[in-house]
């Protein structure tokens, strides 16, 4: 029981995390060294399930540009979702061939999270000085797919904080359309990277878990991966993100001062 506890606890704090500009590496990381470590077929798994949540709540937005590709809006943001995640994807491909990756461990999160505050704080002050813009540029798409790349390289930069907000500092300063961008092409991306990680660990042979956990972890990020992006979609319509940039920045400073770096 204690260790179903603490599965619903991971689930919860992936869904929380995951979509909002926090980190959810740096929060799973602080989690699991007191909850206990997990693999990383256990991390993937519930990672889907705040993806699968996203979905949901998107889901009249997509099938709105699905049904509706015979417009020429509709085909002009279908055609940069398709280009911005495709720059991920073959970006990634050769960066993961590389192994070029910074090690989940204290240290390197801390700092990414810290930095990262920053940028948020960077990209709301240069914003603010620009007349509101909801439009989606071919560069917004084409940074917004290289800075998911950014993110996957850098542990605790948090994959929405890089995409948001470069999309804003590119121009779409609007928070809900910078917004919506970013997660529809994290749907893709993320489910992607889910699916190469299993199959990946599957062909390894290092599948051996236990699944009646791996889907109460899945249930419980799914639930509240829902509730948080509900939350933020409603926050950001009338707050900055600032306080996030502050979040995060109390967050690496405690990480570096209290928690062991291993």
């Amino acid at each position: 029981m204690p260790d179903l506890i603490n599965v619903i606890l991971l689930g919860i704090i992936e869904g929380i995390t995951e979509f909002l500009p926090i980190s959810s590496t740096g929060h799973l990381l602080i989690a699991q060294h007191w909850l206990g470590q997990r693999s990383d077929a256990f991390n993937i798994v519930i990672q889907a399930g705040a993806i699968l949540a996203v979905t949901l709540i998107y889901r009249k937005r997509l099938w709105q540009l699905a049904g509706g590709w015979r417009e020429a809006a509709n085909r002009d943001y279908l055609l940069k979702l398709v280009v911005a995640f495709a720059i991920t994807a073959g970006l990634g491909l050769i960066v993961a061939k590389l192994g070029f990756q910074l090690p989940d461990t204290v240290k390197p999160i801390a700092l990414a999270l810290i930095v990262g505050g920053f940028w948020i704080l960077a990209a709301e002050w240069f914003s603010a000085r620009r007349p509101q813009s909801e439009r989606i540029t071919w560069t917004v798409a084409i940074l917004v797919g290289m800075a998911q790349v950014v993110a996957g390289i850098f542990p605790g930069t948090s994959r929405s904080a890089a995409t948001i907000f470069i999309a804003m500092l590119a121009g779409t300063n609007n928070r809900a359309a910078a917004t919506e961008f970013a997660f529809l092409v994290g749907i893709p991306t993320m489910f992607a990277a889910s699916a190469y990680e299993i199959l990946r660990h599957g062909r390894d042979g290092a599948m051996q878990e236990d699944w009646l956990g791996v889907g109460v972890g899945f249930v419980a990020a799914t639930i509240t991966a829902f509730i948080a992006v509900k939350w933020l979609l409603g926050y950001i319509r009338t707050h900055t993100f600032n306080a996030f940039a502050l979040y995060r920045i109390a967050l690496g400073i405690g990480l570096l001062l209290w928690v062991p770096a291993t």
